[in-house]
């Protein structure tokens, strides 16, 4: 793998329906069999910022999608939305942002008091492996997973942890079932905030329910 930094796609060519390769803005052909086309990784905000919105990384958005600007919401993945949990401002690419983000900026435009608080997820099936992924990257930045099951069969848990508390969780060719499943547990205890040790996340032998608090 090689990376050409800084360059763009500028056009692909091709012969007979076929991709033939990609010419970067430098002049660069680089000869491809498949072109992966990656958008939206970048928010489009000209027209927030001609309006005047306040603009980081997206729009920036209260716990109920209101912008800096009176009766004006955003949602999806261009809302740079405050979540209660963390009392920081996250954006999520994903689909699962998109279907909850949308409803609460419904009833909150019809003045119900409506909060984005649902931890971040989304899954994605690449081949042989499935993965799910529950909770806030910014927190598990920096620090190193605790691992439950096997990463050589590909069939594991990966735990994030700030200060023993659970704050991001990756379930990879996990079963779904018995319950509850390993994204019904993340989610649990990242909203739990109950510290829990790097070697009961660890440890297979006991169940993923074990893991809870008893309120939970």
């Amino acid at each position: 793998m090689s990376f050409r930094l800084p360059a763009s796609a500028r056009e692909i060519t091709g012969d007979g329906g076929a991709v033939a390769g990609v010419i970067t803005d430098t002049g660069e052909v680089i000869p491809a069999d498949i072109v992966v086309i990656a958008v939206g990784v970048v928010p489009e905000t000209g027209l927030a910022q001609a309006a005047g919105l306040a603009l980081d990384n997206g729009i920036l958005t209260d716990a109920s999608l209101r912008t800096s600007a009176p009766g004006i919401f955003a949602a999806g993945d261009i809302a740079n939305a405050l979540h209660p949990f963390t009392g920081q401002h996250h954006r999520s690419e994903h689909w699962s942002n998109a279907l909850n983000g949308g409803k609460v900026a419904a009833r909150a435009i019809l003045g119900q008091d409506a909060v984005l608080s649902t931890i971040p997820y989304f899954y994605t099936d690449q081949y042989d492996v499935s993965m799910e992924y529950s909770g806030f990257p910014a927190l598990a930045a920096g620090a190193e997973p605790v691992i439950r099951g096997s990463l050589e069969d590909k069939e594991f848990i990966a735990f994030w942890q700030q200060d023993s508390r659970v704050v991001a969780g990756m379930s990879v060719n996990w079963p779904r079932k018995p319950q509850p499943g390993a994204q019904k547990t993340i989610k649990a205890l990242i909203s739990a905030r109950t510290p829990v040790s790097a070697e009961r996340l660890a440890d297979s032998s006991a169940g993923l329910d074990q893991l809870l608090p008893d309120d939970a």
